[in-house]
């Protein structure tokens, strides 16, 4: 069994390292469990019982996070439904940003650990990784669960927490023009865009919906808010309930820049 991309050794070992189970690393090394234990011992790295048995890692995490609505659960969940993982085969969530910082703030308002998967040639965007079969069934709750990208729906927000909810998904998924007049958020889920779209459109925003297929055959949905007077109305609703660093600072920059116009 051929090894996936950029799984040297050196890449097993950190993801040993960090505390994940072999059963876990399986599928992300593209070796069989006795392969992955073979490296291990060929490096001569100590083996940890609870690892090499393939019980989950214990990290520390809040496994009531997303039981309870606030403004950073809100925003932490808008994130996950754009750029967030279940992972099928284990009790797994994981978050992936191109901004670090963001997944610092994830794992402070979650008080889990800090682990990353190890990057590599075919994975230079650092991924949060959170281990929790509680958390878990609560997105399955939500709505959002393993290859969520097609069928997710829009979530069930209490109104309060709307604002904080939406400032994620931009975070995650949305693109701003630089110089403030558009910003589209991308979903695979006609059901997830369509509910985008409504919350826009109750927020009396110049607002609508494009289409687009993929080169795998799949419909790609574009919710756009466009204006000049538009996106710094926007910004007012979705950052009202912002803390001093909980946003993607260039994304409230260009959304806000024309707010005193």
């Amino acid at each position: 069994m051929p090894r996936n991309p950029g799984m040297t050794d050196e890449a097993i070992i950190r993801m040993y390292k960090s505390g994940m189970s072999i059963k876990e690393m399986e599928p992300i090394i593209g070796l069989s469990s006795r392969a992955i234990r073979n490296v291990l011992y060929k490096q001569e790295i100590p083996m940890n019982r609870a690892q090499y048995s393939g019980q989950p890692r214990k990290n520390k995490v809040n496994e009531d996070f997303f039981k309870i609505w606030t403004h950073e659960m809100a925003w932490v969940l808008g994130l996950f439904v754009t750029d967030g993982h279940v992972n099928k085969k284990y009790h797994s969530i994981s978050f992936s940003q191109k901004d670090e910082r963001i997944l610092n703030l994830i794992a402070k308002y979650m008080e889990a650990d800090y682990v990353l998967a190890p990057t590599g040639p075919t994975r230079t965007i650092p991924l949060l990784m959170v281990n929790s079969k509680e958390i878990k069934k609560d997105l399955e709750i939500l709505g959002i669960s393993a290859n969520k990208s097609l069928t997710v729906p829009f979530p069930s927000v209490p109104e309060e927490f709307l604002a904080s909810f939406i400032r994620g998904v931009i975070d995650g998924d949305g693109w701003v023009q630089k110089t403030g007049y558009v910003m589209n958020v991308t979903s695979g889920s006609q059901r997830f865009a369509e509910g985008l779209l409504s919350i826009f459109q109750s927020w009396q925003l110049r607002t609508e919906i494009t289409t687009t297929v993929s080169s795998a055959g799949n419909h790609i949905y574009r919710v756009w808010v466009k204006g000049k007077y538009e996106l710094p109305k926007l910004a007012k609703i979705i950052y009202n309930d912002a803390a001093t660093d909980n946003f993607i600072v260039y994304k409230r920059h260009r959304m806000s820049q024309r707010i005193d116009d």
